[in-house]
């Protein structure tokens, strides 16, 4: 019978020969199975001589990477690139995160750590007793000032108890301590993430007066599409509308499922004795939002979220409002070359309903409305205002 064998073994790598096999199957590829035949109006033969030499006479594989990515970018296509295989790296420590924005022009004057935002439901929030104003004057005993970095005090504590010695409002001569457990910097951008979302939905919610509700799309990966049926379902089912939005979404694969969600209705209605008349739709699991909705969009909504908006204008789900998406929208996929360079390979075209290839084509918007520098910091948002007011004159509503 097989079993498993352990082997070490040493490869000599000829980088002179590999260059010239690895350039002459990144151009082959892409000459099979790029999805535009015409290549964007790139004359791709010619591509390849003016771009050999210089691939040939590259001394290192990340110079040759570049060669080969210039290449490719003459073809102005989104999803497609070129990654050389990474060389072995040294463990490298990994910065704990406790949750906090610091007062950069205090540190520039004074050295010292002090809070300017605290993350909800980050590791200093959940401690408690920690406001804005706070300074930070020691990580596990080690004082914090101009000339310590507080990275390196916090290299590899996720998840381990670490204790900060903090002065109120600054006053180091009343200091108390507590402990934080630092997490890592993809859960701190996910926390904030969510503090967005809930000023987004407070905002809608003030100035539409309590009427619409709001839910935003982080992307269309599966995750975020559970998070959408849950948002839809706790914050929008006693709204007379909600607003979607898909600014800054990145893309994924579900924009089907989340169209049938807003654009199903109900039909039939469970009576029951207790004061509660639930859909039969929604009771059964198959979830309806059955009611007006608006999208937002923006120039940095790109590839599924493109779909998804061509697919609401298409359904007729609603108006469109914001600036037209990014027409970044090519279906591809990742493969290995003889080095263990990574090749995308962008091979199958998206048409909108009319025809028209998505790529290097926006998605338009039915009403424009831009969100000028400086509206964040001023605490507005200008296409949500607009959003709002165009749903709200659909539904027959005032502010």
């Amino acid at each position: 019978s097989a079993k498993p064998l352990a082997l070490s073994a040493e490869m000599d790598v000829d980088f002179a020969d590999d260059k010239r096999v690895v350039f002459a199957q990144a151009w082959s590829l892409l000459d099979r199975w790029y999805a535009d035949p015409n290549f964007h109006g790139a004359n791709w033969p010619a591509l390849r001589e003016q771009y050999a030499p210089y691939a040939l006479a590259a001394r290192t594989p990340q110079e040759f990477g570049r060669v080969v990515s210039l290449m490719i970018g003459e073809l102005n296509s989104s999803h497609s690139g070129f990654n050389p295989p990474r060389p072995p790296t040294a463990p490298r420590f990994v910065t704990g995160r406790i949750g906090v924005d610091w007062d950069t022009a205090t540190y520039e004057r004074t050295g010292r750590l002090r809070i300017a935002e605290i993350v909800p439901l980050g590791p200093i929030a959940v401690a408690g007793r920690v406001v804005v104003g706070d300074e930070v004057l020691a990580i596990d005993g080690t004082a914090v000032d101009r000339t310590t970095d507080a990275d390196e005090l916090l290299a590899n504590r996720i998840g381990k108890r670490t204790v900060l010695r903090i002065a109120p409002h600054g006053d180091a001569a009343a200091p108390r301590t507590i402990v934080v457990l630092p997490i890592d910097r993809s859960e701190e951008e996910t926390l904030r993430y969510r503090a967005w979302v809930a000023t987004r939905r407070a905002y809608v919610e003030r100035i539409s007066g309590g009427r619409l509700g709001y839910v935003h799309l982080y992307d269309m990966g599966s995750g975020s599409l559970a998070q959408f049926y849950t948002d839809l379902d706790v914050q929008n089912r006693a709204r007379a509308g909600v607003v979607v939005d898909v600014r800054n979404n990145t893309g994924g694969f579900v924009d089907p499922y989340a169209l049938d969600v807003l654009t199903r209705r109900e039909y039939l209605t469970f009576k029951t004795r207790f004061g509660y008349d639930p859909p039969e739709r929604t009771s059964l699991g198959q979830r309806a939002l059955d009611r007006p909705s608006v999208l937002v969009t923006n120039e940095h909504s790109l590839s599924d979220s493109e779909n998804f908006s061509e697919g609401y204008r298409q359904l007729r789900a609603g108006p469109i409002v914001g600036v037209p998406t990014a027409g970044w929208i090519i279906f591809t996929s990742n493969t290995t070359l003889a080095d263990g360079s990574t090749l995308r390979l962008p091979s199958t075209l998206v048409r909108a309903h009319d025809g028209v290839d998505m790529e290097l084509h926006p998605r338009p918007v039915d009403v424009r409305a831009e969100n000028p520098p400086g509206a964040a910091d001023r605490g507005d948002d200008p296409q949500l205002d607009a959003a709002v007011r165009e749903l709200l004159r659909r539904i027959g509503g005032r502010r």
